[in-house]
């Protein structure tokens, strides 16, 4: 009888049962540690969201759509996301401004801001710029007020026909009379 022998594959066949549990307990604890993190993520993908949601309000063309990722217990969590908002202008510039400063709350209102998120507050801060641009033309138009360069255009033709009007009128003036008075017109 070989008692080692029988002893010896008995050893060999619970260690390699041991084993297999403790890389079961390990893969089981890495499973865990996946399932934790992706319910993490899931979470604050959905708080972000629900930041663009609640500070569009109005602006929202619908709910915030997720991109899922199936985690190891089978769950579907939710890694990306994204609210679509209405980044068009307004009917007037008045509008326009708030509409852009609503936008730009709606996209920073997370505490982490996407890249994304960025670029669209960048593009809100510049429909907010040319909506400005526009409520200062219409402005200057209802004063009666050109912008700085036509109205340097214009001052400057206002000046040259004053001239020419003395001018002609030193000329017509001087033709009809010799009087010394006439020169100082031009003056």
């Amino acid at each position: 009888m070989r008692i080692g022998a029988v002893g010896t594959g008995s050893v060999d066949y619970f260690s390699v049962a041991l084993r297999r549990a403790g890389q079961d307990n390990s893969a089981q604890a890495d499973q865990q540690r996946e399932a934790q993190r992706l319910k993490q993520v899931d979470q604050k993908v959905r708080a972000h969201e629900r930041a663009h949601l609640s500070a569009a309000a109005g602006l929202a063309t619908g709910g915030a759509s997720f991109q899922y990722v199936r985690g190891p217990d089978g769950r579907q969590y939710a890694v990306g996301g994204e609210v679509q908002i209405d980044v068009s202008a307004a009917s007037t510039p008045e509008q326009t401004i708030a509409k852009a400063q609503r936008i730009r709350a709606a996209a920073l209102a997370p505490a982490d801001p996407s890249s994304q998120d960025r670029a669209v507050a960048a593009a809100a801060g510049q429909l907010e710029s040319q909506a400005r641009a526009e409520l200062n033309r219409q402005k200057r138009q209802e004063s009666g007020a050109a912008d700085p360069l036509q109205q340097a255009g214009q001052t400057a033709r206002q000046a040259a026909d004053r001239y020419s009007q003395k001018a002609i009128a030193a000329y017509t003036h001087g033709a009809t009379s010799a009087s010394p008075a006439t020169t100082d017109i031009y003056a």
